[in-house]
This record gives structure tokens, sequence and C-alpha cells, in this order.
């Protein structure tokens, strides 16, 4: 008995030893268990493993703008890319690719330096018929059958767009995206309309009430719409009907019924766009187009129809540069004719050679 006592006091005493020694090393140890592999002399600090993130691809879309080489085109031409410059420094993150100017003259300006330019042939003597705008399409079709667009969507746009904001891709799932306009009624003139989109393609309702611009579009899609926008456009021209119910807005038209004949809808954005001075307030608007005179008294009340003791309207300036530092709006003057000036005057005020 007195051994087996002794046997277990000797037990207990050696695993109470061994418990301390235990506690005094884990109480000195370093907190870092080595992965296999890993050297010893790396910090003790456990690493920190982070999760991936899912990083959402960038849909890049090319800005787009045709033009020809008169001053009145050149001046607009030279704001709007100039804000399209700023737009993208300001926000390097958005969806905007690269631009160009396609200029529809045939031969290059000297603003080829400022501005990335491809110079389109016009459409042969006599086929737009005074319509130069006919020139937009056929421009459209060089462009995109000669040059290799990195991006793979395409924002056709204008030289009196002035960008306020970055334009984020708004097209989805197959779809464009467009501005609609109240004066597109593919409806009421069905009649017409009919001659250039037969029964077979589908209901008039798929012609959107768009026009080319502002549209972004998938290039691949822009390929297939744009010859038959430039086919339709010149056989509306030459249809006497159709030239006398679309008018100045043929082309525009002709390019809703291209979009609807080759099956490519367009979500309709109202936000895409405002126009001064109906559209009084900038809003989630993304452009300023300046199509309309803006015509105010001194007291800041619109007399449109009666030029205004102030005014700005791009047709003053057809066959003159816009000088630098316009006059500002008279108070009381809505927020988007402001904005309007303001931003000319920026960029004026910016432009190298403003004027030559």
């Amino acid at each position: 008995m007195g051994c087996r006592h002794l046997f277990f006091a000797a037990v207990i005493t050696f695993s109470a030893a061994l418990i301390t020694y235990n506690i005094i090393i884990s109480a000195n140890a370093s907190l870092n268990q080595e992965f296999p592999g890993q050297s010893a002399t790396k910090s003790s600090v456990d690493p920190i493993i982070t999760m991936p993130t899912k990083k959402t691809r960038r849909r890049l879309f090319h800005t787009a703008v045709t033009a020809s080489d008169s001053i009145y085109n050149t001046w607009q031409s030279r704001v709007m890319y100039y804000w399209f410059k700023q737009q993208k420094l300001r926000h390097p993150n958005s969806d905007m690719g690269g631009f160009t100017r396609i200029l529809h003259t045939g031969k290059p300006d000297r603003f080829m330096d400022e501005i990335p330019t491809f110079v389109a042939n016009p459409l042969p003597d006599g086929i737009d018929q005074g319509y130069i705008v006919l020139n937009r399409p056929w421009a459209f079709v060089q462009w995109l059958q000669q040059v290799n667009i990195e991006e793979d969507y395409i924002l056709m746009s204008e030289p009196d767009h002035i960008l306020v904001k970055p334009i984020p891709n708004l097209s989805r799932d197959g779809l464009g995206a467009a501005f609609p306009f109240f004066y597109i009624e593919p409806k009421k003139y069905e009649k017409v309309l009919r001659k250039f989109f037969p029964e077979e393609r589908g209901p008039i309702t798929n012609i959107d009430p768009i026009g080319n611009s502002p549209v972004i579009v998938g290039k691949d899609a822009l390929k297939k719409i744009a010859p038959t926008w430039m086919n339709v456009s010149l056989a509306m021209k030459k249809d006497p009907e159709a030239d006398k119910a679309f008018g100045w807005v043929l082309e525009m038209y002709a390019y809703a019924v291209a979009s609807a004949f080759h099956g490519v809808g367009n979500i309709l954005y109202k936000e895409f766009m405002i126009q001064p001075p109906w559209d009084t307030t900038i809003g989630k608007s993304y452009i300023i187009h300046y199509t309309y005179g803006c015509d105010y008294d001194l007291k800041g009340k619109m007399t449109y129809g009666k030029i205004g003791e102030w005014r700005f309207d791009k047709r003053s300036y057809d066959n003159v540069w816009p000088p630098r530092n316009l006059s500002l709006p008279p108070p009381g003057v809505p927020e988007s004719v402001v904005t309007l000036v303001k931003m000319v005057n920026e960029a004026t005020a910016n432009i190298p050679n403003w004027g030559s």
C-alpha cells in the first residue's frame, strides 16, 4: 500500500510540473502559426486573408460627332470636345472611352491636332439636294467600315451638345439608349413610313420616337443599322411625300426606321438631355442641347419668337466665332440657360487660339 501511495504521489507531482511548464511556454510563445514552408523570420502577426471582390467590367463607349468644316460647326465641336475632356478628366472611372469628330468634307482642316478626327467623303454633288444632314449616315458608314474602334458601344452625339456630367452606358440587354423627341411621331405618319418599313417587319410602334442622337448603341448593331439608315435617308429624300412630311427631321426618322428594321429597340431616357429654354433645370440630365434660341428681357422674362434684350442663339454665330466672355443672362433667367452660357464661356476661355 505504501508503494502504491508513493507511485500516485509521483504521478501527480509530474503532471503538475508538466502543466506548469506548458502554461509558461504558452504565455511566451508567438501567436503566429507558420504554414508549411513559411520562413520563421517573417512577422509574428497573423496574415489577414481577404475574400476576392467581384470587379465590375466597364462597358466603354466611343463618342462620335459628325461635323462639317464651317465656322458654325467648328466652334461648336471645339466647345463640345473641351467638355468631353473635362468630364473624362474629372471622372476617370466613367464609361466614356475615346472620341472622334467625323468630318464629312473629304479633306482635313486645321483642327485635326486639337480634336481626334476621321475625314469622311461627302455625298456626290447634288445627292443631298441641299440637305447637308444626309452626309451624316454616309459618314458613319465610312467610319465604321474603315476604323478599328476599340470600344463595344458608340454614343452618337452632335456639336451642339455640352456634357454637364459624365454619361454612363445607359444601354443594356441588346437595346440602345436614346432620347425621345416629342416631334418624332411614327404613328401619325404610318402611311408614309410603311414605304420604308413594310408590315412584315412588325407594328409601326416598333419605330421608336428617336433620332440618331443622342443614342448609345452596340458597335456591332450600329454596323448593321448605318447602311440601312443611309439608304432610307436617301430614299426618303427622293420621295416627295416623305420629304414634305418629315422636312428637317427626315434623317432622324430614317435612323428610327433603320433601328427598328434591324430589330434594335431602344430604352427611352427623357433625362438623357435637356433643351433650353424649354427645360429650365439641369436635374439628372447629362447633356445640354442648345438647339433653340434663348431670348429674355432684362427682367428675366422669356421673349421667345422675339429677339430679346439679352439673347444667346447659336445661329447668331453661323459665320463668326462667338466672342470670349459672353454676357451672362439677367437675374431670373432659368438655371439651364445660365449654366449653358457659363460652360461656353469656360470652354472659350481655355481653348487656345479661340476665334482664329
